[in-house]
């Protein structure tokens, strides 16, 4: 069974920065695409950003790119999101899913279709 654990949520200061983490076992594929997905109050669930495992390519959302970075450790199944410059607009809470097969990660992070998600994890960026 797939599971996602996200860590490293917290409250962060305006430009300030934030690393979250997300932990996947029980894959039965070998390819897949990982990702973040945030929603905050009031509004719909969004994807962030997310990358296949298999080439390492990327999506980011207009609103953090060059902001954020995703990164994956292949060797522990663990997927990052480094924020940077943080903004009050980030905050929400953010969760961590994957799906198993050949999809990109323009796709995934657009359709949110995925197998499994996190519990999520909290971020607030206030003063």
């Amino acid at each position: 069974q797939l599971q996602l654990v996200e860590s490293g949520g917290g409250l962060v200061q305006p430009g300030g920065s934030l690393r979250l983490s997300c932990a996947a076992s029980g894959f039965t594929r070998e390819v897949y695409a990982i990702g973040w997905f945030r929603q905050a109050p009031g509004k719909e669930r969004k994807g962030v950003s997310c990358i296949t495992n298999s080439d390492l390519s990327t999506y980011y959302s207009d609103s953090v790119k060059g902001r954020f970075t995703i990164s994956f450790d292949k060797s522990k199944d663990t997927v990052y999101l480094q924020m940077n410059s943080s903004q009050p607009e980030d905050t929400a809470v953010y969760y961590c899913a994957a799906i198993e097969g050949r999809y990109g990660s323009t796709w995934f992070c657009r359709s949110q279709e995925a197998d499994a998600w996190g519990q999520g994890t909290q971020v607030t960026v206030s003063s």
